[in-house]
């Protein structure tokens, strides 16, 4: 392929991206965005009524209430400077306080090559896309270039296993696992034995879906990094809480919780299509202090994105699916 045409392929697909992620967000969108050009045309001005106004959608929103009172205050700081002084300005505004937001805590998930496997264990309650995300980013590592394993330790749902077999048979990925009913610190255990055997660049392990209110199951999590670092004192490299965004203020607790009890690395933010309170990226992003490595828009693998704070941010005010970043 010519140098112009693999560009243009490039462009194609870093737009369709784009536009997935647009679509995606749309729901919260609406709530921060609609309508927001017509109260300041009305009034003329930016005056309290509209700041109160835009302070309402973020929290709505599940913005947080901290985070949303320090964006109000700078974007207010603006207004009086003569910074901010109409709608174009101010959510111009709005989209830098919030990219910093986000900015502060965020980088990307490296794959070490040098350090064979990049160990990642996958964390969460039930029903907030575990599996089928774990094989998504599965996918997204091989697409990559990277040789990727996957560890099948949700021993307990039922077929669970045969799920993520069949995510691993769909995209060539060796699944290990030794069926329902099996301790999954041995799971672990001996897949990334094999994994470090092999020289395998990336091993997902999937883990059966817990509230973070069960002490017990909670506890488990602990016994699979304690016999993890057996085999690589370094494992697992990546603690990864996945964590459904339909669920709000309850997301955020999810994630302070299996914070405490096992010390996170990273989150990946699930089902932000089927919201309208996308917002608590922010709200456990500031309270955390974790990085969000990966959002879900959709029910594709494509629609597994890197998480990117100024794209995400831009999604969130633009006025349709169909504005450019």
């Amino acid at each position: 392929m010519s140098g112009i045409r693999f560009n243009e392929a490039l462009q194609d697909e870093q737009q369709d991206q784009t536009s997935g992620l647009m679509r995606g967000l749309r729901k919260t969108r609406d709530i921060l965005t609609a309508d927001i050009r017509d109260l300041v045309a009305s009034t003329r001005q930016i005056d309290d009524d509209v700041m109160e106004e835009i302070e309402t959608r973020l929290l709505m929103a599940d913005v947080g209430v901290e985070t949303t009172r320090s964006v109000i205050d700078a974007v207010n700081r603006g207004i009086e400077v003569g910074q901010v002084s109409d709608v174009t300005s101010l959510i111009r505004a709005l989209r830098d306080e919030l990219v910093a937001k986000l900015t502060r805590y965020t980088h990307r998930l490296e794959i070490d090559s040098k350090h064979r496997p990049t160990s990642i264990l996958m964390v969460g309650v039930n029903g907030a896309g575990k599996t089928t995300t774990t094989g998504k980013l599965a996918k997204r590592f091989q697409r990559q270039g990277y040789g990727v394993m996957l560890a099948a330790g949700d021993t307990f749902r039922a077929a669970a296993v045969e799920q993520l077999e069949e995510w691993g048979r769909r995209n060539h990925v060796e699944v290990l696992g030794q069926g329902t009913g099996a301790d999954s610190a041995s799971v672990s255990f001996d897949a990334l034995s094999a994994a470090k055997a092999r020289g395998t660049d990336v091993l997902i392990a999937d883990t059966a879906g817990r509230l973070h209110t069960q002490g017990g199951l909670m506890d488990e999590l602990t016994k699979i990094k304690r016999v993890m670092k057996k085999v690589d004192e370094s494992a697992p490299t990546e603690t990864l809480l996945v964590v459904d965004a339909t669920q709000g203020q309850n997301a955020l607790n999810q994630a302070r919780e299996f914070h405490r009890a096992i010390d996170l690395t990273g989150l990946i933010v699930t089902k932000l299509d089927g919201t309208a309170k996308g917002g608590i990226i922010f709200a456990i992003s500031h309270e955390l202090g974790l990085p969000i490595r990966f959002i879900g828009v959709g029910e594709s693998i494509d629609d597994l994105k890197e998480f990117k704070p100024k794209e995400f941010v831009h999604a969130l005010l633009a006025d349709s699916d169909n504005e450019e970043p």
